[in-house]
């Protein structure tokens, strides 16, 4: 479960997503370098093996460890594109094709602008379609994909079942959760698209064509509220909209919205645009957030978290100046014991229990973000900021590690949290 949301101001687009995945999987920040002149005539995505192009632009990506592709990204050109599963009567039930992850890693690494990166994904699914096992663990778990696609000069919801889509440009504002939001209004579509419905008995051909209703399936949208979560998200972006409070603070603040202010974490819901795992029927937890201002002529500016949980976690600036490291930056052969992930899930998991530290933790966040901000204006250098974080991340590890989060025996909640703790082997001396 993931949302994406999109809103401009003027002439500035503004993009901004949480990534929703199972507990236990390491979401990783990368950068990958601009390429020019590649011979290598293949690239191997996640499942599939597809022709590689010459020429590539940079991209920085927030992705689940495992997979080639990315959950949500930004190109060197000012394209920004998040995705999210949406499950269709079409979805593949078995065999490997392109992720849409995958899809989404291409669009940016091939795409300069965002309708070309629209074209890069749609012609991509054409030729290779989507599809193979998604989840970290749970290999059943299949989806399609819906795509936020934006520039700084305009903005594309892209919806997916199997190989067929339509798109909708967005105009002001926007938001996609896990269910289809495309009906009757879209300005692009897959030709012989209602053709294609009829024939397979999704439209009757009476009345106008409607892409969500002939293409998308209730159960899951409906356990996973993601109706609710996309209100939610449009509710924010409106309400700063109609203040005119846009910024990329206020993004941070979207993505770390609860239903309920209440403060026991069992209680909360799949309503949630920040999600915590709750058992069975509420599996998964945000695993990263990013959001991004997206002004022409400028390199886009960029904050991730790299950590579970936004409203535990910090963001942090990540820049295109790829001749210098981030420590939160995943590299190639680096064990996940070692990443940034796996270090803050022993904060987000002690958190999620005390609250004393709990509110320590968000005070000392709170401060340190507006500092980091300041790196946009040239207050501080990306160094600086890069090496702040590095502290704030290693002051809280240590204090985290200090004392066990004492989970409760007789609540589902609390042993839900005692398994996967066992599980993942964050157990405290």
């Amino acid at each position: 479960m993931c949302d994406t949301q999109i809103i401009r101001q003027n002439d500035t687009m503004f993009f901004a997503k949480n990534s929703d995945r199972e507990v236990s999987e390491p979401q990783i920040i990368q950068r990958i370098a601009p390429v020019s002149g590649d011979k290598r005539p293949t690239v191997q995505t996640t499942y599939l093996q597809i022709p590689q192009i010459p020429d590539r632009f940079g991209v920085i990506l927030s992705k689940p460890e495992w997979i080639w592709g990315a959950e949500m990204g930004v190109n060197d050109q000012g394209v920004a594109i998040g995705n999210e599963a949406v499950f269709t009567k079409l979805v593949k039930k078995t065999g490997e094709a392109l992720l849409g992850m995958d899809l989404l890693r291409l669009g940016l690494e091939r795409g300069k602008t965002a309708s070309s990166a629209l074209c890069v994904i749609t012609d991509l699914l054409d030729e290779h379609g989507q599809g193979g096992p998604a989840g970290f663990r749970e290999k059943s778990f299949r989806y399609d994909n819906s795509f936020i696609i934006a520039d700084a000069n305009e903005a594309w919801i892209l919806e997916t079942a199997g190989q067929w889509w339509a798109a909708r440009k967005v105009e002001t504002l926007g938001a996609i959760s896990n269910r289809l939001s495309i009906g009757c209004e879209y300005d692009l579509a897959k030709s012989g698209l209602e053709d294609f419905a009829k024939k397979e008995g999704y439209f009757t051909g009476k009345g106008v064509f409607n892409f969500a209703k002939a293409f998308d399936t209730r159960f899951m949208a409906f356990m996973g509220r993601a109706h609710n979560r996309q209100k939610l998200s449009l509710r924010c972006l409106e309400r700063q909209t109609k203040t005119n409070s846009i910024s990329l603070a206020a993004l941070a603040a979207n993505l770390r919205q609860h239903q309920t202010d209440e403060s026991n974490f069992a209680r909360h819901s799949n309503g949630d645009l920040c999600m915590h795992a709750g058992g069975l029927i509420r599996p998964s937890q945000t695993c990263g957030s990013m959001i991004v201002k997206l002004k022409a002529g400028r390199l886009p500016e960029v904050m991730v978290t790299g950590t579970s949980a936004p409203c535990l976690s910090l963001f942090k600036p990540v820049g295109f100046d790829f001749s210098n490291t981030l420590y939160m930056e995943q590299t190639d052969g680096q064990k996940a014991g070692d990443n940034l992930w796996r270090q803050f899930e022993w904060v987000h998991r002690r958190a999620l229990w005390d609250k004393p530290f709990r509110d320590a933790l968000r005070m000392s966040r709170d401060a340190l973000e507006v500092q980091l901000m300041s790196v946009f204006t040239g207050a501080m250098s990306m160094e600086e900021a890069n090496n702040l974080s590095r502290e704030w991340h290693e002051q809280w590890l240590q204090t985290a590690r200090q004392k066990p989060p004492r989970l409760s025996m007789f609540s589902l909640y609390g042993r839900y949290w005692r398994k996967m703790n066992q599980l993942d082997r964050f157990v405290w001396d």
